[in-house]
């Protein structure tokens, strides 16, 4: 819940008055000049098998990428599993971790992080208790790749059989990890209000904790968190939740003394009394970050993308992304413009969806590539994408006849077409 003073009511007022005057996020879709469109849809061989979902995509400054997912075995157990490529094709499969009491969610999933000094770092989830949302985050690191994982940490320290989870993960200097997450163990203190919050923390290299902190004391329960770095500093965003369900968008800033108030990114107004589970998505490069998500607001639909040019101090009005009918579930990257890239899913029948890609160009968006078509039910996923030099990462989940991870390519250059 963001906090409230005469000055915040007034800027709220002044960034709807601006966003209404401006008019792009509920207005008609404006298809930029060709140089905007990415490049043909190439779908590579998939590292995943039948049985996967909840992929999860990384590139580092060497030109490998890494997927994740989580495999359902022929014995009905879960394994968290990686694969690296390596420009032309697939290192063999390696697994994170396999045989542990995984909490295993459509939307709330395993993700890894490349560390400045080279290690990889992942995270699960895991049953504690016997309550359905009795679980925690554990954390672990790699030093060869992906091969051997240590020990795993986690990262919360209030004992509690409560909910932990929807994590972003980053490198947080050279060697440590830095996590995010929703921490529900208000539910579980006795004459306590059930409210979720933000909470993060960082993981030494010896496995201790630095730098716990409360972002958010009330916030949306079961929508991701996400978190990226520009050359002013760490934001993170996430759903909010005010006293009244408004669930908008906010974002905080890692300052020199600590980390920024609560903020929202755009005053959506989006009343809803449960949880949508449709987080937002951000990314950075220099001064520029983008916050892409979804709304219902006021009774339609929409995937909305929005600019700051100050590292996420102020931001643009939005700009609208999908095509009429959305389901959300966003992601979004920049290219070396850093002009923003959303995919998400559209609604295309009660139970088809497609996974679509767009890039935004100031107030305008390119045509669409479409990667797949899939179910609009939960088992579908999240699409997520990442930049390798020249070329967009996109992964997705279809569902029949079994789920299953797909990987594609697509050149960022509209000649590459």
């Amino acid at each position: 819940m963001l906090p409230q003073s005469p000055a915040r009511s007034l800027l709220l007022a002044s960034i709807v008055i601006a966003a209404t005057a401006c008019g792009t996020d509920d207005g008609q879709l404006t298809t930029s000049s060709s140089t905007a469109i990415l490049g043909a849809v190439d779908e590579i061989t998939s590292p995943a098998p039948p049985g996967s979902k909840t992929p999860f995509v990384i590139t580092d400054s060497s030109g490998a990428a890494y997927v994740s997912w989580t495999e359902q075995r022929a014995d009905s157990s879960f394994a968290i599993r990686l694969a690296k490529w390596n420009g032309a094709s697939w290192d063999s499969s390696r697994t994170i971790a396999a045989d542990r009491p995984f909490f295993v969610n459509w939307a709330d999933f395993p993700a890894i992080t490349k560390l400045g000094n080279g290690d990889l770092a992942a995270h699960w989830l895991e049953r504690e208790g016997t309550s359905t949302y009795a679980y925690g985050i554990r954390t672990v690191r790699s030093r060869d790749d992906g091969r051997t994982w240590s020990a795993p940490v986690t990262p919360h320290t209030d004992g509690l059989a409560a909910e932990h989870g929807f994590v972003s993960l980053w490198a947080d200097g050279g060697r440590n990890v830095g996590l995010v997450w929703l921490d529900g163990r208000k539910s579980a203190m006795k004459d306590s209000t059930r409210e979720m919050t933000v909470r993060t923390a960082v993981v030494r290299e010896d496995g201790t904790l630095a730098k716990e902190a409360v972002l958010d004391a009330r916030t949306c329960d079961c929508c991701q968190t996400a978190t990226a770095k520009g050359t002013l500093g760490r934001v993170i965003v996430y759903r909010d939740r005010s006293e009244k369900d408004i669930r908008d968008i906010a974002i905080v800033r890692e300052l020199v003394g600590g980390w920024s108030p609560p903020v929202l990114v755009h005053a959506d107004d989006w009343y809803y009394p449960g949880c949508p589970v449709n987080g937002p998505q951000v990314a950075a490069s220099g001064k520029t970050i983008v916050v892409a998500w979804y709304t219902a607001a006021h009774d339609t639909a929409r995937v909305l993308a929005a600019t700051s040019t100050d590292g996420g101090a102020t931001f643009g009005a939005p700009v609208r992304i999908d095509e009429g009918d959305p389901i959300g579930r966003v992601s979004v990257v920049l290219d070396s413009r850093a002009e923003p890239i959303v995919a998400w899913l559209e609604r295309r029948s009660t139970d088809e969806a497609e996974v679509l890609v767009r890039r935004v160009t100031g107030t305008t968006v390119s045509e669409t590539r479409s990667l797949s078509r899939t179910s609009g039910a939960r088992q579908s996923g999240f699409p997520r994408l990442a930049v390798l030099r020249d070329t967009l990462l996109a992964t997705w989940t279809t569902t029949k006849p079994a789920p299953q991870v797909h990987v594609a390519r697509l050149p960022l250059s509209a000649s590459a077409r």
